[in-house]
């Protein structure tokens, strides 16, 4: 079974910066994608940014510019580095990955952490 732990959620004021990381327990590289989604209350979840394996990298329209994922190979890490944040980006920020098991596509996804931006 696969665990995603993410982290480094928290408070911050806008205009602010954080870093959220995301530990794989297995080699990342078995994924053929890591991504980030938001999920703001009484709103759907939503695709934040995504990384593929090959290293392509998509993200929202309104975090482009401020947003940046990433990846350290090493010790299994995705990260998403938040900057000039706003109030809108208010939400539990969830990790995923999708591979293929026995041909079928799979999906995991980490507990969440919170993210709370103060005007």
């Amino acid at each position: 079974q696969v665990q995603l732990v993410e982290s480094g959620g928290g408070l911050v004021q806008a205009g602010g910066s954080l870093r959220l990381s995301c530990a794989a327990s297995r080699n990342i590289f078995s994924f053929t994608a890591m991504g980030w989604y938001r999920q703001a209350p009484g709103k759907q979840r939503e695709l934040v940014a995504i990384i593929t394996r090959d290293g392509t990298t998509t993200y929202t329209d309104s975090v482009k510019g401020r947003f940046t994922i990433s990846r350290d190979n090493a010790i299994n890490t995705v990260y998403l580095q938040m900057n000039s944040l706003k109030p809108e980006d208010t939400a539990v920020y969830y990790c995923n990955a999708k591979t293929i098991v026995l041909i079928t596509p799979t999906t995991y996804w980490g507990q969440g952490t919170q993210v709370t931006v103060s005007s």
